[in-house]
């Protein structure tokens, strides 16, 4: 791992936090929300034939869900490119 100064340190967390944060709130959003409470209203629309609430709560949200998943790795490891950090393996 590349020694880092204190200010990289905290710059590289602080991105990270701020990452996560978006993420998460995304995730809230199509969980409890879209996938939830909007479920009914959703439904009057529907996407491959399936009502649109069900679709989310059932299909929909796991792929926002691989997405995110895919988005994370992929922005980190732009950062850690960034700051000089490398995994071994």
């Amino acid at each position: 791992m590349a020694d880092l100064t204190e200010a990289q340190r905290q710059a590289y967390w602080q991105y990270n936090v701020r990452l996560t944060v978006v993420l998460l709130v995304i995730w809230f959003v199509v969980t409890y929300l879209i996938s939830g409470l909007w479920a009914g209203w959703l439904n009057q629309y529907s996407i491959l034939g399936f009502p649109l609430g069900y679709y989310m709560a059932a299909q929909g949200s796991l792929a926002i869900f691989v997405i995110e998943i895919a988005a994370y790795a992929y922005l980190m490891n732009k950062k850690d490119e960034e700051f000089g950090i490398r995994e071994e393996g």
